[in-house]
């Protein structure tokens, strides 16, 4: 009993230590916001500030793996290059290695859990607070205190398991000094990493099982987990971009190549390498009295050896993971580009994702409005059936980008959401409904004109014509403004005047023809079942131009009265 008690609090303690690492990411990601959104998203092509961008922003956070997921979903996104994510990436590596120095530092020397209590009253105030800066700063403070609680509970259990034992043990009889062993411990590191997907959690477990001196695992050995650990963490970015576009895929290939590489190449120097590090360690820094620094600087040597050997191949890479996953090739995917259900990487970085989907949705909208506005000049019924076929099929796209998108945004707002990202969320879920319905207007204009087609033998007169064709103009002027409108930033600074002067001119424009059109009716100009097919197609595209204005009211944040 006492067994199975000491392997659930072993358990729960390295639950404790990841929940404690993601509550503290998550806090700092939210309180870095847009900054942090706007230096990954507007990387230069100077692959060395990509590194450099990488290390701070990995440092930050405190996790290589969300850095890596949020490059992956920038690619995804189209915010980030294939070539600007792998410097990123080749960065994320080296900042993942301040973890194991401060754990090397302070986790197992200070007991930093005695005063981790005490940081949770300091942290409650910030988490009930209203603003959502302080609320951020808040979950930093608990999730730093749980990961060093985990950190403690961790060492606890594993000595009441006696896991230095245990271990000693089972490489009893495996031969330390063999190479194969080497592989081995390599190969578990990995398997291990990939279990709990984070490659920061089994670090920590490395480093203490390397400050228990278990006879069998030394240095060497410790070092060989903590390759593995590179290999390992490259499986939530491969995840992540299993159900994303191809560019998004290649950066996931890019960052497994980059650590499988740097890891076969460490091989075939190990010991070399190691002896290299442990004379640094011991020799140069001073750092005898200390047996973890070691084991973080072999850590940290390894992925910087890794990027400056690497980091000059950038285009090469790129080249390669381009040849290995070519792109496919569609007129029209008929299905979400840049938002996908394993992309969820972290709530407000995901907002951007739903953004150029919506960008997206607009433009297949106006795509839609476009195969619209070639049904007048058709003579052929097949031609004809073809291009309303089209206009139908588009339909269906803009229903399902509506129940995917909000789907989405749905699961996003379940995450820690800052107040500015709540309303982002709302605001977007405004804009796919009216995206939506402008979709159905382009059909029911397309349906009144195939009803046209099939009962009326009468043709619009030339004045009916030219005033649907000044009409369909001003609404593709409204879609382009809306498009552009959805394009830019997040802000308050839309100007919205023109969309606004353009509506209140196609509202006119409606009214005198209505008015026109029954005027000519009465006066027998035209039959009545003529006029209104007429008066339906004039008064669909002012209802199409009126939700446009909607869609652009909820990006400007303004509502009319």
């Amino acid at each position: 009993m006492d067994t199975f008690v000491n392997i659930l609090s072993l358990v729960g303690s390295l639950a404790l230590f990841l929940y404690g690492m993601k509550i503290m990411s998550e806090g700092l990601e939210k309180f870095a916001g847009d900054r942090l959104r706007s230096i990954l998203g507007a990387m230069t092509k100077n692959r060395l500030m990509g590194v450099l961008t990488g290390v701070g922003v990995t440092a930050l956070i405190q996790s290589s793996s969300a850095t890596t997921v949020m490059v992956v979903s920038f690619v995804n996104a189209g915010l980030m290059t294939l070539r600007q994510s792998i410097g990123v990436i080749m960065g994320a590596n080296i900042g993942t290695t301040v973890t194991a120095w401060i754990i090397s530092a302070v986790g197992f020397k200070v007991n930093i859990s005695a005063f981790a209590i005490p940081l949770l009253a300091v942290g409650l105030p910030l988490m009930f607070s209203k603003a959502s800066k302080h609320k951020s700063i808040g979950e930093f403070v608990f999730g730093f205190s749980f990961l060093f609680m985990g950190l403690k509970f961790l060492q606890d259990s594993a000595e009441a398991m006696q896991i230095g034992d245990l271990v000693a043990q089972m490489l009893a009889h495996i031969p330390c000094d063999s190479f194969i062993t080497i592989i081995v411990f390599v190969i578990v590191g990995a398997l291990v990493t990939m279990l709990v997907q984070a490659s920061a959690a089994t670090m920590a477990i490395t480093l203490m099982l390397f400050g228990m001196n278990i006879p069998g695992f030394g240095f060497e050995q410790a070092a060989a987990l903590a390759m593995g650990q590179n290999i390992g963490t490259t499986i939530t970015a491969f995840i992540a971009s299993l159900t994303a576009n191809t560019q998004a895929r290649r950066a996931a290939m890019a960052h497994m190549f980059f650590n499988v590489f740097g890891v076969v190449v460490v091989l075939f120097a190990f010991y070399p390498a190691c002896n290299a590090i442990s004379w640094l360690v011991t020799d140069v820094m001073g750092g005898a009295d200390n047996p973890l620094f070691k084991l973080s600087a072999f850590h940290t040597a390894f992925n910087i050896i890794n990027t400056l050997l690497l980091i000059w191949f950038v285009p090469q890479i790129e080249r390669l993971v381009c040849t290995l996953l070519p792109e496919k090739q569609s007129d029209e995917p008929e299905k979400l580009q840049f938002i996908t259900a394993g992309l969820l990487s972290t709530a407000e970085l995901s907002l951007l994702q739903a953004r150029k989907e919506i960008v997206l949705f607009a433009k297949r909208c106006h795509k839609q409005f476009g195969y619209l506005l070639t049904m007048h000049n058709v003579d052929k019924d097949e031609e004809f059936a073809q291009i309303y076929d089209k206009v139908g099929k588009y339909e269906t796209l803009t229903d399902n980008m509506e129940y995917e998108i909000a789907h989405y945004l749905q699961q996003v707002s379940e995450g820690h959401l800052s107040d500015d990202a709540k309303r982002s969320v709302q605001r977007m879920l405004r804009e796919v409904d009216d995206l939506e319905s402008i979709g159905d207007c382009c059909f029911n204009i397309a349906r009144t004109l195939s009803r046209k087609r099939t009962n009326c033998e009468a043709h619009f007169n030339e004045a009916q014509f030219a005033n649907i064709q000044r009409m369909e103009k001003m609404v593709d002027h409204a879609l382009c403004l809306m498009i552009s409108t959805l394009d830019q930033p997040e802000g308050e600074g839309h100007d919205i005047s023109k969309s606004y002067q353009l509506e209140q001119e196609i509202n006119r424009e409606r009214t005198r023809l209505r008015n026109e059109n029954l005027q000519f009716v009465s006066q027998g100009a035209y039959d009545y079942q003529l006029g209104a097919f007429y008066i339906d197609v004039i008064n669909g595209l002012e209802k199409l131009a009126d939700y446009v204005l909607n869609v652009v009211e909820a990006k400007a944040r303004k509502t009319r009265t």
